[in-house]
């Protein structure tokens, strides 16, 4: 992991990974980013616009980024992402997603196509929105040999409209909030893969947020700080603040997330609930019987499609049948049900048909 040289406006202390809140405010200045690739620098800027409209809290209307040399990295993108929602940005590593995030927070300016945050336009007003917009993009970077206080009170440092005054409390209750406080004093260098990805989202609650945007929080933790952070998380979102989680895990979208988009290299090939898209997938009926080869026969009879039978279990796509009538016919054909059962669609098979590609499901 790289830390950063001196503090700078831009980004006190951290690289790329321990983006505040928005900061750069001034950002997408550049093809390579409005600043130091250590994202949203400023991270204590508190929220100076009204409150956020009633719209999506995250649109996105065409947008599309094509890098030098050719490669298209996203393509036609239109995300809706709703006030108050744990939106789950899901898809393969390299399908668009950390380009996406970048482009959202104002750090590389797209081809083509409109970004708004919080109803302002990105990069047009960015000094106005990002303060009111926290993120954590490609990992925490921090200097080792200091606390996480002091790391945290560089960060806050930075911003020029934070209050030093204020600052000692600041970072205290962002501490508490994260579950840190304790570990205040210890060095960084010291914490564990968990504390530090909390550190890194405690930067981006030094102040009040409407919009928190979190690329892979959890990549790279053990199960025990992976559920560290989910909980922080939900947390989070409880307080009514609106949340990016981009991912390829499928734990987090189904512990953690109220909506979902999903990406193929560079498209966004899903997005609405959970429920939405459990609901794109074939409903199937599995029968446990002694008798699978007559099991077999009769679901062929009543016209089901895609039978498959291993270890005493029959299943079938449902299609418009009942689970009611198939058990029915089942009986009448002599065939001795030990269990019927109408699972909900996997999720994993969901998204392998979304995207071609298998996704991780550890947590």
């Amino acid at each position: 992991m790289s830390t950063a040289g001196t503090g700078t406006d831009a980004g006190a202390g951290a690289d790329a990974g321990a983006s505040g809140a928005g900061a750069g405010a001034d950002a997408g200045a550049s093809e390579a980013g409005a600043g130091p690739e250590t994202g949203t620098g400023a991270p204590g800027a508190g929220p100076s616009g009204p409150p956020g409209p009633a719209g999506p809290a995250i649109i996105t209307s065409g947008l599309t980024k094509r890098f030098r040399g050719g490669q298209l990295a996203v393509d036609d993108l239109g995300l809706a992402v709703p006030h108050g929602a744990i939106y789950g940005f899901l898809g393969p590593n390299g399908s668009g997603k950390t380009t996406t995030i970048r482009m959202l927070l104002g750090l590389i300016y797209p081809t083509r196509g409109s970004v708004s945050l919080l109803g302002e336009p990105v990069p047009g007003a960015a000094a106005r929105v990002l303060p009111r917009v926290g993120s954590l993009v490609e990992g925490p970077a921090f200097y080792p040999f200091l606390s996480g206080r002091a790391n945290l009170a560089r960060m806050d440092a930075a911003d020029r409209t934070a209050d030093p005054r204020t600052a000692a409390a600041r970072i205290d209750a962002a501490l508490d909030r994260v579950g840190l406080l304790s570990a205040a004093k210890k060095r960084y260098r010291a914490y564990s893969l968990g504390m530090k990805q909390r550190l890194a989202i405690a930067t981006g609650l030094l102040r009040p947020r409407e919009l928190i945007i979190l690329d892979e929080p959890t990549n790279g933790l053990d199960p025990q700080g992976t559920r560290e952070v989910r909980g922080l998380i939900r947390e989070i979102a409880t307080d009514g603040v609106t949340v990016l989680v981009s991912s390829h895990l499928l734990a987090e979208v189904e512990q953690i997330c109220t909506h979902v988009g999903v990406m193929r290299t560079g498209r966004l090939v899903f997005q609405g609930t959970l429920d939405e898209l459990r609901s794109r997938g074939s409903r199937r009926v599995v029968i446990r019987t002694a008798q699978p080869g007559e099991a077999t026969a009769t679901l062929t009879a009543l016209g089901l499609a895609d039978i498959r039978s291993a270890d005493g279990e029959v299943s079938a796509q449902l299609a418009d049948q009942s689970p009611e009538r198939i058990c029915r016919e089942l009986v009448l054909a002599g065939v001795g049900v030990a269990g019927l059962d109408t699972p909900r669609p996997n999720l994993e098979d969901l998204f392998v048909g979304l995207t071609g590609e298998g996704f991780d499901v550890d947590g």
